[in-house]
């Protein structure tokens, strides 16, 4: 028996299930089936070139949605089902991650939430807004009140939900309906326990408006009509089975709030007939006012008079009162505007003149991670230049929350101010891992010092093109126009030389010197290692596992996708996770909190620098982190953790396969990577072949002089000839490992 059954149902609407069809059939799971409901000739056409390898249902025109689900459902010999509309798609590797989640559940878990991907007919893969939900649901399974505030806000589609086969047939009679919306709401107010995954699992495909039929008044009134159904439903169920102890609101109150919501969004952003909008106000203002539980509080502010209105049934007094909204955001916008104007004049006034000013020889500004602080390869270039050439100057940019995290002593200016401008404008040397702001102005006697932070395997600069979900709206244009700023641009490797001249085409200098911020991993001393393990409270003779994930496109908040407390049990007590998020993800809750009391798993994603991390650790866990690139110096194990690796290839898009080229043993799920590490596997021959094979591409100019090399090529004006050159990879010595630092 499969763990799941994936029913892809409904026609071929502008030819959307081929490519649905073709990328099943691509990447098969031994734990997946496949059932096309295919409806009307041009589906049954296209699905049965797949057929045996999918079961093929054909579908008379006209069948509508609910009665294609049910039979494709009615055929499903999978545990678990997941309902898949022609139209949309499915990222690669979904169904096996789906079918291994839904695997690990307990039996009275009846549906799991995972996040999905919005595309249209000119944007692919956005983000949904359900990531951070999911994230605060963690992986453990609840009862609907004790979720309620989460769930019952997720977008409510069947694509981003599966549902256990036996308990979808228990209650196909109210979950067959073609309104979608009210079946995904059903399903979470029907369901014994909810689980979440917050991965993306499901591409939906909004087909242009204009293809469509118009909306009709009587399917706006339909909307209320839904609520007022599932309302019921949520009393039935309250009713019926006693609330579960929970904080939150109850499941009629959430969803009381969402209707509400609900109807007050489509009211303001739909056109409709005066006559049909009056009448479409009625029926929301009545629905709003029978169903009012006795807790509700209206908010405050603008929205808490809307629903106030909208009981009233004030039709009249709500158009004005947006009127009058409208009016005032058009006239703070406009004083906001002319704001800005008159500060940016003043401002760029400031620049303008600072920029007629000679250019100072003595002064560099360093800049790194959009103005965190001192950190990565512009932090270990400033700290050799202070070293070699200490009549320059050194000043950070930094933003106001993290001044207070400098080292003491640092000078620094904060972006915006009147000495911010004067040290931009007249600075001979400006090095940063990132880009300045679009309005510096490149004076042909400065010189700009690119070092990047890391070595790419993701998709960079212009290749993001083909790439919409990472690009996220990138002004290519203006990419390109900071990119001829450069100078000089820092390379770990040959690979990451040819990669940056193609991410960005330009006329900067490539200098083939190697990351300044992994002279550490040389330079450290035994000393050094028993230092910060003893900060980090590593007991000596415990092995320390780095687990360091990347940040995903497609994931709007950050939860480790491993389950560490069982992760943490299954290596024994003399096993330590460091835990470091990406940074991407600051000011996101951690998820980590009851996990740092036991002592063995440790939060260390605030920690700086990371290279600190990498030296007390015994072996790096990752998935596509360039952290691995610089792990690798130390020649100890890595192990690629990539379970979704497919999804984040085909989102993000890569420069090569990590699958085929890893620096180690490679987990595919968790069960895979707990074997790993609880046998020799992480750190056996294979492993340690493949590192080296690794270490020879990607560690070809890091030896520990790298900061050396640019100070002096760059500030001091040596020529090649005069540098340290590159040691050869078998004669140099990394820092030593913990075991041989005790």
């Amino acid at each position: 028996m499969p763990e799941l059954s994936v029913v892809v149902h409904g026609p071929n609407t502008q030819d959307r299930l081929t490519g649905l069809l073709a990328s099943l059939a691509a990447h098969p799971h031994t734990g997946v089936e496949v059932i096309v409901a295919a409806v009307g000739a041009w589906a049954q056409e296209t699905a049965r070139a797949y057929a045996p390898e999918m079961l093929v249902l054909p579908l008379p025109d006209g069948t509508d949605d609910a009665a294609a689900r049910s039979a494709g459902a009615a055929r499903a010999t999978g545990r678990w089902l997941h309902f898949v509309h022609a139209k949309d798609g499915l990222p690669v590797g979904a169904p096996r991650m789906v079918a291994e989640r839904v695997a690990d559940l307990p039996g009275e878990v009846d549906v799991l939430l995972f996040d999905h991907v919005r595309s249209t007919w000119e944007t692919a893969a956005l983000p949904s807004d359900d990531g951070p939900r999911l994230a605060r649901a963690g992986r453990a399974a609840h009862p609907l009140d004790a979720l309620a505030r989460t769930a019952l806000r997720v977008t409510p589609i069947l694509g981003n939900r599966a549902l256990r086969t036996t308990f979808w047939r228990a209650h196909e009679a109210e979950l067959t309906t073609p309104d979608e919306p009210f079946a995904a709401y059903a399903a979470l107010l029907l369901a014994d326990h909810i689980a979440a995954l917050n991965q993306v699992a499901y591409d939906r495909h909004e087909l242009r408006p204009e293809s469509l039929p118009p909306v009709t008044p009587e399917e706006h009134r339909a909307l209320v009509d839904r609520y007022e159904a599932l309302l019921a439903l949520a009393r039935d169920r309250a009713t019926a089975t006693p609330a579960a102890p929970s904080t939150g609101p109850a499941p009629h109150t959430v969803l009381y709030d969402v209707m509400v919501r609900d109807c007050l969004r489509t009211f303001a952003r739909t056109t409709m007939p005066d006559a049909a909008a009056r009448e479409f106000f009625r029926r929301a203002s009545q629905a709003a006012v029978r169903h009012r539980p006795p807790e509700y509080r209206r908010p405050a502010g603008p929205e808490g008079i809307r629903r106030a209105l909208l009981e009233e049934n004030a039709y009249t007094r709500y158009r004005a009162f947006q009127a009058a909204n409208r009016a005032r955001r058009a006239t703070k916008a406009a004083v906001r505007a002319r704001g800005r104007q008159v500060g940016a004049a003043l401002g760029d006034h400031h620049y303008r003149k600072a920029l007629s000013r000679p250019v100072d020889p003595a002064l560099a500004v360093f800049a790194a991670y959009w103005n965190r602080g001192v950190a990565c390869n512009p932090a270990a270039i400033a700290a050799k230049l202070t070293e070699l050439a200490p009549q320059i100057h050194p000043v950070w940019v930094v933003a106001p929350e993290n001044a207070s995290l400098l080292p003491p002593h640092t000078d620094h200016v904060i972006p915006g101010t009147r000495r911010y401008r004067e040290v931009m404008a007249t600075a001979k040397y400006l090095v940063n891992n990132v880009n300045f702001p679009n309005a510096i102005v490149k004076r042909p006697d400065a010189v700009h010092l690119q070092t990047h932070h890391g070595t790419p395997l993701k998709r960079m600069g212009v290749d993001q093109m083909e790439f919409p979900a990472a690009a996220k709206g990138l002004d290519f244009q203006a990419l390109l126009a900071r990119i001829d700023r450069w100078d000089y641009s820092v390379s770990a490797n040959s690979h990451s030389t040819r990669m940056w001249e193609r991410a960005y085409p330009s006329r900067f200098v490539s200098l083939d010197y190697g990351y300044p911020r992994n002279d550490v991993f040389y330079s450290a001393t035994a000393a050094d290692i028993r230092a910060v393990r003893d900060r980090l409270g590593i007991p000596p003779t415990h092995r320390a596992i780095l687990y360091a994930p990347t940040h995903r496109d497609y994931e709007a908040g950050w939860t480790p996708r491993l389950d560490l407390a069982t992760l943490a049990d299954q290596l024994g007590e003399d096993t330590v996770l460091l835990i470091r998020g990406h940074y991407f993800y600051d000011g996101t809750p951690s998820p980590l909190t009851a996990l740092r009391r036991t002592g063995r798993v440790i939060d260390v994603s605030a920690y700086d620098p990371v290279e600190d991390l990498s030296l007390a650790a015994d072996a790096l866990v990752t998935d596509y982190s360039s952290i691995m690139f610089d792990y690798a110096n130390l020649d100890r194990p890595i192990v690629v953790y990539a379970d979704d690796w497919e999804t984040y290839r085909s989102t993000r898009g890569v420069y090569f396969d990590l699958m085929a080229e890893p620096p180690g043993q490679v987990a595919r799920s968790q069960r895979e990577l707990t074997e790993i590490l609880t046998t020799e596997a992480w750190r056996d021959e294979g492993a340690a072949k493949a590192r080296a094979a690794f270490r020879r591409r990607f560690c070809e100019f890091d030896d520990g002089h790298a900061a050396e090399r640019v100070v002096r090529r760059v500030f001091l004006g040596e020529s090649e000839d005069a540098l340290p050159p590159v040691v050869p990879l078998e004669r140099r010595t990394p820092a030593p490992s913990p075991r041989e630092a005790v």
